[in-house]
């Protein structure tokens, strides 16, 4: 979720309780405020029927076509000791002439007369129904939440788009940053003091990225150099072992399986220092190299080294398509996908091989897709003992240092490896 809905989405969870708390407290000072209103009506009316009544003046007709309404009731000294001598109160009153009953506001109320005759006297008057003040309240706040959230909204979309400019600046070229390649500088412009400091610290941070990236390139440049003349050493005096000794069996087995170990050691090796010199840039020479030859010459020599699984090859590719690079990473890039479509196939399985339009698609069959977020990491491989985990990563590595897209997709049960040679 982006920053920017979170923030929407929690001020509109934490602005609706404080909406409903208002909307309750609205209602009932809004019914307080009516009910004072008609009670102070319903005192003066009170007041005139008394003062007429006691005066012996007629007195209003007791109902004028509403429920504006009273009565007076005689009532005995012990009715009067148990009841209040004034009360405020809402009941719904039947109204004759209209055969209806509607919301009154009542007064009760007691006076005594001259002769010390007591009498209650209860006046009525129109008040309103509580439940459509409700739905109306409920109505208009709804109205008025719709409009703020529209207008925070509105007002937080204008603050971010002139406010947060330099965080997205600054994320969109994390987004593009790669370690040992040639990027742009770290955004910086920005008057904001969190800001700068935050763009200070990308900065720093990738200073420290690149100097631990060099560093780790240099080292394994130098440690596979190193390692070369001890492994053709090692090499040699296996082959002489083998070749001038009195080996039993036994040892012969152990033999060849020290140097079979010995000759995954030495491919690893040289990949890791064909990788160091893909990356340091040592490869500047390019030429013009026919990527349907070295298909052809490639294929040739895997499908007689794989042919006792029953993989059958299909080639659909042009007599001639010529490329300006270095030709050995050429030949590594397209060695590689096909090395890895036999190596990582299953029994009669199949490869396809199309260059149409500049784009090379190498596919196997398979069983499963693969992750295609690690599939070109560095050691990155399912199962196979033959497989070192650099075959791809090469061909990353040797993509990247040509601009050519590359990528990997999984349909149909066939695995597909797609190297666009027209963006380089």
């Amino acid at each position: 979720m982006k920053l920017f809905h979170r923030v929407i989405l929690m001020l509109a969870l934490g602005l609706l309780p404080v909406m409903a708390l208002w909307s309750v407290l609205f209602y009932y000072s809004m019914v307080n405020e009516i009910n004072d209103e008609a009670d102070d009506v319903l005192g003066d009316y009170a007041e005139l029927i008394m003062r007429r009544a006691l005066a012996g003046k007629p007195l209003p007709a007791p109902n004028s076509g509403s429920n504006n309404s009273y009565s007076i009731v005689p009532v005995d000294e012990e009715y009067v000791n148990n009841n209040p001598s004034i009360i405020f109160y809402d009941e719904m009153t039947y109204i004759p002439e209209k055969e209806e009953t509607e919301p009154a506001r009542v007064l009760k109320t007691i006076f005594c007369n001259a002769q010390g005759d007591y009498f209650e006297l209860q006046v009525a008057t129109p008040t309103f129904e509580r439940i459509d003040l409700l739905r109306n309240v409920a109505y208009h706040i709804l109205a008025l939440y719709v409009v703020i959230m529209l207008t925070m909204f509105l007002v937080i979309s204008l603050v971010y788009y002139f406010n947060m400019r330099p965080l997205y600046r600054l994320l969109e070229w994390f987004d593009g940053y790669r370690p040992g390649e040639k990027n742009s500088t770290v955004p910086s412009e920005s008057s904001v003091l969190e800001f700068r400091k935050l763009n200070e610290a990308a900065r720093s941070a990738v200073d420290r990225a690149e100097h631990y990236f060099e560093q780790q390139k240099l080292f394994i440049g130098n440690a596979s150099h190193e390692l070369q003349t001890p492994l053709a050493v090692l090499g040699t005096r296996l082959e002489w072992l083998v070749d001038n000794t009195e080996l039993t069996e036994q040892q012969l087995t152990e033999m060849m399986k020290m140097r079979s170990s010995l000759s995954r050691l030495v491919r690893l090796n040289k990949t890791l220092l064909l990788l160091s010199k893909i990356e340091n840039g040592q490869f500047p020479d390019a030429t013009d190299v026919d990527i349907s030859a070295i298909v052809r010459d490639n294929m040739e020599i895997y499908e007689d080294i794989y042919s006792e699984r029953s993989i059958e090859s299909k080639v659909d590719i042009p007599s001639q398509y010529i490329v300006h690079v270095n030709d050995v990473l050429a030949t590594t890039l397209v060695g590689n996908l096909l090395k890895n479509a036999f190596v990582h196939n299953v029994e009669g399985g199949h490869v396809n091989v199309i260059l149409v339009d500049g784009t090379l698609t190498v596919a196997n069959s398979g069983t499963e897709p693969l992750d295609a977020s690690r599939i070109f990491e560095r050691f990155y491989h399912k199962g196979s003992a033959e497989s070192t985990g650099l075959g791809l990563a090469l061909v990353s590595s040797i993509c990247r240092y040509y601009n050519m897209p590359l990528e990997y997709s999984f349909a149909d049960g066939m695995h597909h490896f797609t190297v666009c040679f027209n963006n380089k």
